[in-house]
């Protein structure tokens, strides 16, 4: 879904660069020895929307420089990962053009790459929790921002996530910035403004909540209740 709304909001080259870098290793790596150097060789490609156009920032940097090894290794970032997510990507482009599909990019329009990620993963998206944290929207479970993201200690809001990951915490990997509003554009047969005269003052600063679907179970939306 990520990829064919990419092709109408005019950003499909971008995201097929982000699609083929999300389903490799992660790039960046830290030697024991050098975490400190590393830190700030990636912190140089960290952009504000987050993770996935942080990875975008990566590719574009090692593509300038005609996808060289030499370049990878003094960026601590794994040429295996990138070429991996090269050989993905070609794949994807022929896919694209098998079914007559644009290739358009969005220069530097990064809210149109920004909707096309939040069209794909609605349903991981989380709120900042008061206290601590995050609450995931779908099953109001606790989670955190994963300390290698571009986004930890920046404390957005609203966001969506990739994948999570457990550890001591359950975290959040590859995450970004959202606009609450874009779940109800993006997602309206799954998220609507919820009632502010049916909730409590917490539950009426979240203002979203999942639709009520009277063809299924009332749990049966719950990422939990999901079989695969």
């Amino acid at each position: 879904k990520m990829l064919l709304l990419s092709v109408d909001l005019g950003c499909s080259d971008e995201i097929l660069t982000i699609t083929a870098l999300l389903s490799v290793e992660n790039p960046f790596y830290r030697p024991r020895d050098k975490q400190a150097q590393a830190d700030m060789k990636k912190a140089k490609f960290h952009q504000a929307e987050g993770d996935h156009l942080t990875l975008l920032a990566v590719y574009k940097a090692w593509e300038a420089s005609k996808f060289s090894n030499p370049w990878c290794f003094e960026n601590f970032v794994q040429a295996r990962s990138m070429r991996r997510a090269q050989d993905v990507r070609k794949q994807l482009v022929t896919i694209m053009d098998r079914y007559k599909l644009d290739i358009l990019s969005a220069g530097k329009n990064y809210k149109k790459i920004c909707m096309a990620i939040t069209a794909g993963f609605f349903t991981n998206a989380a709120k900042k929790h008061p206290q601590e944290g995050y609450l995931t929207l779908v099953d109001q479970n606790p989670v955190y921002i994963h300390p290698s993201s571009a986004v930890f200690n920046k404390n957005p809001e609203w966001v969506i996530y990739h994948e999570l990951v457990l550890t001591t915490k359950e975290y959040m990997r590859n995450i970004m910035v959202i606009d609450a509003k874009w779940l109800i554009e993006l997602a309206p047969s799954f998220y609507k403004r919820a009632d502010p005269n049916k909730m409590t003052k917490a539950k009426r600063m979240e203002k979203i909540e999942p639709l009520f679907d009277r063809f299924n179970p009332k749990d049966a939306w719950r990422l939990s209740r999901r079989k695969g």
